[in-house]
């Protein structure tokens, strides 16, 4: 297809395809936040290119590729993805390992315009303008530029309220979304979220990564940092001990001052009107009981 849009998180994203340029094939996982209409929040035009940086633009972040094998992280590139500022402007940089046959690209953005380019090098005739890793870079600037939050947490909806579970890799995000689902909740997500500020109110979003995802949002009740424990146990965390431990979980690339202010202050305001605890759990069932009966939760409507 040439043009497609997308509702990812509540963010309605349009991707145009240049004339002459590939054609523009969304992965699996998007299929069902395909929009019929044709507005949109944000446009992406997409091109082939060489994917060179302009001359004056510096390189402020990266990240090497790394691949898990039994258990230990091995650095496979050391050129993987990368930020680059030059002015207002931000460019994205990045390799597909996953897609065969498109070989880089280079997102140009700004927060002054709703309008952005992407250009791929590719030597085949379609792309999918959200190959990884690039659709999490996208939305991570699309949540620095607009106040919002991402975050490694699941999240699940349980008869009107939502309950997010945030912690790092083995701390028990998916375990904690499986059971709630089998008390009955919907899991909005097992393993990344975004946290949007709305209409005066709080919704968190999933972000598309397996294949049968579909647009889910849920109004937030309550924020339980993660920890395996013995027994089950609640500790209420309020104010700046609040938020500096939220922020441990949330995706950042802190290389511009703006950045980081602006997520302690979008954080500040959720974790004032979020009740915040860490949460020492069993991994058992009775753990949803648990929480219902014990946990502060704020009341959502």
């Amino acid at each position: 297809m040439e043009n497609f849009c997308l509702n990812i998180a509540g963010y309605r994203l349009r991707f145009e395809g240049a004339p002459g340029g590939p054609l523009l094939f969304p992965a699996q996982r998007f299929s069902k936040s395909i929009l019929t209409d044709d507005g949109y929040d944000y446009l992406i035009r997409v091109n082939e290119g060489e994917c060179v940086m302009p001359a004056g633009s510096e390189r402020v972040f990266n990240a090497p590729l790394v691949e898990e094998r039994d258990g230990e992280a091995l650095i496979k590139s050391h050129e993987f993805w990368s930020i680059h500022k030059e002015g207002d402007m931000i460019y994205i940089k990045t390799i597909f390992p996953h897609n065969p046959g498109m070989n880089s690209g280079i997102l140009s953005l700004s927060r002054n315009s709703k309008e952005w380019n992407l250009e791929i090098s590719s030597s085949v005739t379609g792309a999918d303008p959200l190959a990884w890793p690039l659709d999490g870079l996208l939305l991570y600037y699309l949540t620095v530029f607009n106040g919002d939050i991402m975050i490694h947490a699941s999240g699940v909806d349980y008869n009107g309220k939502g309950f997010i579970f945030s912690g790092v890799s083995g701390k028990g995000k998916t375990t904690m979304a499986r059971l709630w689902e089998e008390a009955g909740a919907e899991v909005i997500h097992d393993d990344r979220l975004i946290i949007r500020r709305r209409a005066g109110d709080i919704f968190f979003y999933n972000t598309p990564v397996y294949d049968d995802d579909e647009p889910r949002s849920a109004k937030p009740a309550g924020i339980f940092l993660l920890e395996h424990g013995r027994q089950n146990m609640i500790v209420p965390l309020e104010g700046s001990r609040a938020v500096s431990n939220v922020m441990a979980n949330c995706i950042q690339h802190n290389w511009s001052s703006e950045i980081i202010s602006g997520l302690m202050d979008s954080l500040s305001e959720v974790c004032g009107k979020i009740p915040v605890a860490r949460l020492y759990f069993r991994p058992a069932g009775e753990i949803v009981e648990f929480i219902l009966g014990n946990a502060k939760i704020r009341q959502t409507h």
